[in-house]
């Protein structure tokens, strides 16, 4: 080595081995080089937005640093990595979480204060990332969180979108679907990574040849071409220096601007393509009723799967050369179907480009792949018209004839006579119009599926994927879901998590089976005082929080109860209006000397083409309207809907909430995590033995829950035999008043027969989600919550019990269960700088 070159390393050591300060004046430091150099601010021009940034990227610096560490240490160490594939990421909000998992929540607040900021009110800038919608995007957003705290190498994959899935508003009682520009003011958090940029190809021909020794190559050609570029977000664990990185993809075109076209006057023909192109990152779930919106659709699973590929190829040949090793340092984990299509495209890649022939490149393939299914319902099971695949990615279509082919032809060896298990089990769905069961092409793919419940699984195993199981039984496990204790607990609820701290310590944050310390306090009287306090005081929060938002007025003293959740028929909603309606009949009636006062909050997004959920809502809204202006229910009953509900809004009502309503339809939902949030907080859950609620019951003990209706067997059995549910509306004088006090106009406010199709689906349509036959038990479940919570000291003993026994929710520990069951990989300490 040169002198120079010498000369050269020790300079880059020595200002390497430097890193920035996590103290007060520290933070005090880089966030006014940030308002000055970043923002071109000084403190008398800077906006209380410029202050949100300057913070954000102080905070954002300390992470690069570990980020590079991090990244470091996985190639010397030469560690297996997974990588999570998943459409989407509900990841909230950054700052205050990273926040916490770099150790800084007193220096920043005092930081801050020092310089005449609330860090709270500086959080309130950042917008929630528009990268996901439901429980499949947070439970993603929380697995990236604690593959991080568990130091395991990996990362996620998904797409850029410049547009979440809507905002909502609620106008004249009604959900109204507004673009959710999330990125309106800016993203400090997102890092562009123009080097890693990828062609993606759609449409064209496959055109085949022989090579020299006869072997038949296949070429896509005349294709159109789209460039996916990266932007990375980092995702740091809990106080243990590792950061980890979320990798999201956004549309360019290659020609972004046709000027001679632009020359001739003809503006819109100059910029058009680059705008279709550009389209397939711009929206989160674009509706997908009309053949284009499928199309645009698929291209954008394809997209995020093509690029992350290739990317996921180009680490594995940095430091090896064959390919046959790929499955021991690569796990790829598809979330859902969604991704599915990644299996062909790394069949295709492997024989096409890598040229390695199918039973070896096939074998890479299962070893690589594994799959979780997230639920039974239709919509989530993905099919794909064949001309629409065809059409879009002639390639992958052969491939998808080829690996069933195969599969199928194994099938028959063992089931020689079954032709309607050949039927099941096809990834061509021949009835109806052809069509790709993206499903069974994940089972066939994949080496390990799991569902994200116990009984989540015994469902796919023995009726969604039965012929599956019985074919190779090995395949299938359960890893149920789980929640990430930093954001939904540490960070959600300061006041709780500050008292728990104080009592057994907080070794809680990185073990949560830690909580069960609490139980030797359950009976302490003077710990419960301290315990309701904490929801007291959080209460009055979100109640001042309600006022500001909604111009609602409740009582604190009064009972919150909370179903916070996508609105969808299965987890009825409506069977929780009705109850509503029923309780503001008897304070009508002059029935209501035992009720207990009582909010009962919704919030949740439909669907913008699923038109009864959106009528669910305009109902919810309508009686909300109807209860809170009449008097005579003033102290009683209140109804709030909390309109474009997100993470940050999940992260005040959860610290607020006592009743947790997992009311859905028994054997539809696959697990919930929103349940294991609230009793994570201490709510007490009254709910279906359906997905987590029944392990919930089985952790916090079935006198601590309010357990109700039919159960999955019940369901289905009641089902075959023809369920009436005109029955159960005659039997049930109360859930008859509630209906018909909806058939007869009393919430239509100037609108007659605007619910008429939710009356005609409960009592003409066959009520599918059984909520005529489960609205008595459910009446009584509740009748047991109120003589509860009238017992102050029983019902927060209660409460702390469920806290307590939360352990088992952790994301931590179904993220252990990945890592070691199916993904094989370890955990990988950082090196810092000065070791490197």
């Amino acid at each position: 080595m040169t002198k120079e070159k010498k000369g050269m390393e020790e300079v880059w050591r020595l200002v390497e081995g430097r890193y920035l300060g996590r103290d007060k004046t520290s933070l005090e430091e880089s966030f006014a080089k940030h308002m000055e150099f970043t923002q071109a601010k000084t403190r008398y021009t800077a906006t209380d937005l410029d202050a949100y940034k300057c913070l954000a990227y102080a905070i954002n610096d300390r992470m690069m640093e570990l980020w590079n560490d991090t990244q470091t240490s996985y190639y010397e160490a030469d560690a297996k990595r997974v990588y999570y594939l998943s459409l989407e990421y509900l990841m909230g909000r950054t700052l205050g979480n990273s926040i916490i998992n770099l150790g800084m929540k007193n220096e920043s607040e005092e930081a801050m204060r020092n310089l005449g900021h609330e860090l709270s009110d500086l959080e309130d800038f950042e917008l929630d990332a528009g990268l996901g919608n439901g429980g499949l995007g947070r439970l993603a957003a929380c697995f990236l969180d604690s593959m991080a705290s568990l130091q395991l190498p990996g990362m996620g994959y998904g797409i850029g979108y410049d547009y979440g899935i809507f905002e909502q508003k609620i106008v004249d009682g009604q959900q109204v679907e507004l673009p959710d520009h999330w990125l309106k003011r800016g993203n400090t958090w997102l890092m562009q990574r123009p080097e890693y940029t990828y062609q993606v190809k759609y449409y064209g021909k496959v055109e085949s040849s022989r090579d020299a020794n006869g072997k038949l190559q296949f070429v896509w050609a005349n294709s159109q071409n789209v460039h996916a570029v990266a932007y990375d977000l980092p995702i740091p664990g809990y106080k243990n220096n590792t950061v980890n990185n979320l990798r999201l993809w956004k549309a360019e075109a290659r020609d972004k601007f046709d000027l001679a076209v632009f020359n001739k006057g003809d503006y819109v023909s100059a910029v058009e393509k680059k705008i279709l192109i550009e389209n397939i990152s711009k929206v989160l779930y674009p509706r997908d009723d009309s053949y284009a919106g499928k199309e645009l659709r698929l291209k954008q699973e394809y997209f995020f799967v093509s690029a992350s590929l290739q990317d996921i190829i180009r680490r594995f040949k940095a430091t090896h050369t064959d390919l046959l090793d790929f499955p021991k340092k690569v796990a790829i984990q598809l979330n859902d179907t969604h991704p599915v299509i990644a299996i062909p495209e790394l069949m295709r890649i492997l024989m096409d480009e890598e040229n390695i022939e199918w039973n070896i490149a096939w074998g890479i393939c299962k070893e690589t792949f594994s799959f979780t299914n997230h639920t039974i319902l239709p919509e989530a099971l993905e099919t794909w018209p064949i001309k629409l695949v065809g059409d879009l990615l002639p390639r992958h279509l052969d491939i998808i004839y080829e690996i069933n082919h195969r599969f199928l032809n194994r099938v028959k060896e063992k089931y020689p006579k079954d032709v309607g298990r050949l039927v099941r089990m096809s990834v061509i769905e021949e009835r109806g119009g052809k069509s790709v069961k993206m499903a069974n092409l994940a089972l066939i793919g994949s080496h390990k599926v799991n569902g994200v419940a116990k009984i989540h699984t015994e469902i796919i195993k023995h009726e969604l994927f039965k012929d599956f199981y019985e074919f190779n039984p090995e395949q299938f496990t359960n890893k149920t879901n789980g929640i990430t204790q930093r954001r939904w607990l540490l960070h959600a609820n300061s006041r709780l998590s500050n008292l728990i701290t104080e009592t057994i310590g907080e070794d809680w944050v990185t073990n949560l089976d830690c909580l069960k310390g609490l139980l030797t306090k359950k009976d302490d009287p003077n710990f419960q005082k301290r315990w309701k306090q904490v929801k007291d005081d959080n209460k009055k929060d979100f109640a001042e929080f309600v006022k500001n938002k909604t111009g609602i007025t409740i009582d604190p003293a009064s009972l919150f109860d909370c179903q916070i959740k996508r609105i969808h028929e299965y987890k009825r909603q409506l069977l929780n209006i009705l109850h509503v309606i029923h309780l503001y009949n008897k304070i009508k009636e002059g029935k209501a000397q035992d009720m207990i006062p009582r909010t009962v909050f919704f919030a949740g997004k439909a669907a913008p083409g699923y038109q009864i959920a959106k009528d669910i809502i305009a109902l919810i809204c309508a009686v909300a309207k109807t209860v809170n202006d009449d008097q005579d229910t003033k102290h009683l009953l209140k109804v709030v809907f909390l309109e474009n509900y997100s993470v940050s809004l999940a992260e005040k009502i959860v610290s607020a909430s006592e009743l947790s309503e997992q009311i859905s339809t028994a054997g539809m939902e696959a697990s919930g995590t929103g349940n294991m949030k609230l009793t994570l907080n201490g709510s007490l859950t009254i709910g279906t033995l359906d997905g987590a609620n029944v392990e919930i019951k089985d952790e916090v003990g079935g006198e601590n829950i309010f357990i109700f209706g039919l159960t999955a067997d019940e369901v289905s059995g009641l089902r075959r035999s023809g369920y009436n549910p005109s029955g159960y509306y005659h039997k049930d004088e109360d859930l008859k008043k509630a209906i018909e006090k909806i058939r007869n106009g009393a919430f239509d406010h100037n609108k007659p027969g605007r619910f008429n199709e939710i009356i005609k689906n409960l009592l003409e349509r066959g009520d599918y989600f059984l909520v005529t036959a489960d609205f008595t038990s459910y009446k009584n479940a509740q009748m047991e919550v109120e003589r509860c919570y009238k017992n102050t000291a029983e019902w927060t003993r209660k409460s702390i019990i469920n806290t307590a026994c939360s352990g088992k929710f952790s994301s931590d520990r179904v993220i252990k269960e990945y890592a070691e069951e199916i993904w094989k990989i370890k955990p990988q300490k950082p090196k810092s700088k000065k070791n490197r």
